[in-house]
C-alpha cells in the first residue's frame, strides 16, 4: 500500500509508467524489501504484490493533475526514499501533504499564461505582427474556454476540438476582413499549442522502446485521437471561414531562425532578436499555466533559452531531425546533472519546458489537417530522433542515479 500510494502520486504528477516503476523499485530496494515485493504499473493504477503469497494491492491514481511545484515535491520524496533519508512509513503523510496543495488553477494566471504562451510561440515561429496580436487574444480566449469546461468530465475530450475550431475561425475571420493572404501555421496553432499532445506521443514512444507495450500503445492512440480532434477543429474552422493555411510554414524551431519577409506594416515579421525575448515570455507563460512558482520559472527560462540556442545553432549544420535529437540528449544530461547537484530542481520539471520547442506536435497537426504525407514525414522522423537522443542521454554512464522522468501533457500537459 505504501509503494502503491507513492506510485499513484507519481502518475498524477505526469511521470511515465516506466519511470514510476523504476522509482518504486529503487525505493523498495533502498528499504531492504526488494526480494519480497513485485511492482506493476499501468497508466491509472499501481499493483504491488508479495512474491511469496501472491497477495496483491492495487492503488488507483486519483486522476487529478498536479502543479509543477507538487511534481517537484513528489520528485524530492522519491529521491529521499532512494537515498534512505526518508523511510517507507513516512510515505502516506508526505503524500497527503503534497496532495493538500491541489487546487483549481487561478483564473487570471491561467488565462494570462495561455495568452503569453500563444504570443510567444507565434513570435518564435516568425509569424507576422498581425498574427502575433491575434494569437495573444485568441490564446486568452482559449484559456477561458479550457477553464470553463475542464470542470465537466464529459467535456474534457472535446476541448481540443473546440479550441482548434475557435482559433481557426477567428484567424480566418481576421484574415478575410483585413485582406491578409498569407496565413502561417502558427497563427492558427499557437493559441492551442498547450493542448497539442506532442509530449504525450513522445512519452508513448519512449514507453514502447522500454517494452511497456500496453501502456505505450494506449498513450500513442490517445495522442493520435487528440491530434485527430484538433485537426477536425482546424478543418471545420477553415471550411467555415474559407481560410487556407500555408503548409510550407510548418517548420521546426531551427528552420525558422532566418525566415523573414519583405512585407511591411502589420504583415512584417518581428526582428529576430525579438524571438529571444519571446522565448522568455513563453517560459513565463508555461510557468503560469502549470503553476511552477518563480524559482522553477527561472529554471524554465534558462532551459528554454538553451534549447532555442542549441536548435538555432545546430540545425543549419546537421539538419532539424539530427539537431532535435542532439539537443534532447544534451538537455537530458544537463537537467539530470542539475537535479543531482540541486535536488529541489527536479529534471521532471526542468526538462519539460524544452519539449514545447523540441516536439514537432503542431507540425504533425498541420500535416494531418492538410492531408500532406510529405509534411507528415518530418514530425515522425523528429519524434524518433527525440526518443533516440533521450535514450542516448540516459545511457551516458556516471551522470544519473536513475532514469529521468518526462511529464506526459494531454495536449503538451
Amino acid at each position: 500500500m505504501l509503494l502503491g500510494t507513492l506510485g499513484a502520486l507519481l502518475l498524477d504528477a505526469g511521470s511515465s509508467v516506466t519511470d514510476v516503476r523504476s522509482a518504486l523499485e529503487k525505493a523498495r530496494d533502498a528499504a531492504g524489501v526488494g526480494p519480497t515485493l513485485a511492482v506493476g504499473v499501468l497508466p491509472a493504477l499501481v499493483m504491488v504484490s508479495e512474491t511469496s503469497t501472491g497477495a496483491a494491492t492495487i492503488v488507483n491514481a486519483e486522476g487529478v493533475e498536479l502543479s509543477f511545484r507538487q511534481a517537484a515535491r513528489a520528485n524530492r520524496l522519491v529521491l529521499g526514499l532512494e537515498s534512505g533519508s526518508i523511510a517507507l512509513a513516512e510515505i502516506p503523510a508526505r503524500v497527503r501533504a503534497i496532495r493538500a496543495g491541489t487546487v483549481p488553477p487561478p483564473a487570471l494566471p491561467w488565462i494570462a499564461g495561455n495568452a503569453l504562451t500563444s504570443a510567444g510561440l507565434a513570435v518564435v515561429f516568425r509569424c507576422p505582427w498581425w498574427a502575433v496580436l491575434v494569437a495573444l487574444g485568441v490564446g486568452a480566449l482559449v484559456g477561458v474556454i479550457g477553464l470553463a469546461l475542464r470542470h465537466f468530465r464529459e467535456a474534457v475530450a472535446i476541448i481540443p476540438f473546440l479550441a482548434a475550431f475557435v482559433s481557426t475561425a477567428i484567424v480566418g475571420l481576421v484574415a478575410a476582413g483585413t485582406g491578409f493572404d498569407h496565413v502561417p501555421l502558427f497563427a492558427v496553432c499557437a493559441p492551442v499549442a498547450v493542448f497539442v499532445p506532442g509530449a504525450l506521443i513522445t512519452n508513448a514512444l519512449l514507453e514502447l522502446t522500454a517494452a511497456d507495450i500496453v501502456t505505450g500503445s494506449s498513450r500513442l492512440v490517445q495522442g493520435l485521437i487528440m491530434l485527430g480532434f484538433m485537426a477536425a477543429g482546424i478543418a471545420a474552422g477553415s471550411a467555415l471561414t474559407g481560410l487556407h493555411v500555408d503548409p510550407s510554414s510548418a517548420a521546426l524551431v531551427g528552420e525558422v531562425a532566418g525566415v523573414g519577409t519583405d512585407r511591411g506594416g502589420w504583415e512584417a515579421v518581428p526582428a529576430y532578436w525579438v524571438s529571444w525575448v519571446a522565448v522568455v515570455g513563453l517560459a513565463v507563460g508555461l510557468g503560469l499555466v502549470f503553476r511552477s512558482g518563480w524559482r522553477l520559472t527561472l529554471v524554465s527560462i534558462a532551459v528554454m533559452v538553451t534549447a532555442y540556442a542549441l536548435l538555432s545553432g545546430t540545425t543549419p549544420l546537421w539538419g532539424s531531425v539530427v539537431a532535435t535529437g542532439a539537443t534532447a540528449a544534451l538537455l537530458f544530461v544537463a537537467t539530470r546533472l542539475l537535479e543531482r547537484i540541486v535536488p529541489v530542481i527536479p529534471a521532471t520539471v526542468s526538462f519539460f519546458p524544452a519539449f514545447l520547442l523540441l516536439v514537432p506536435g503542431t507540425v504533425g497537426l498541420v500535416a494531418i489537417a492538410t492531408f500532406d504525407p510529405v509534411a507528415l514525414a518530418t514530425p515522425l522522423a523528429t519524434f524518433v530522433s527525440l526518443c533516440v537522443g533521450t535514450k542516448i542521454g540516459g545511457l551516458l554512464p556516471g551522470l544519473f542515479a536513475r532514469n529521468a522522468p518526462h511529464r506526459g501533457v494531454g495536449a503538451t500537459r
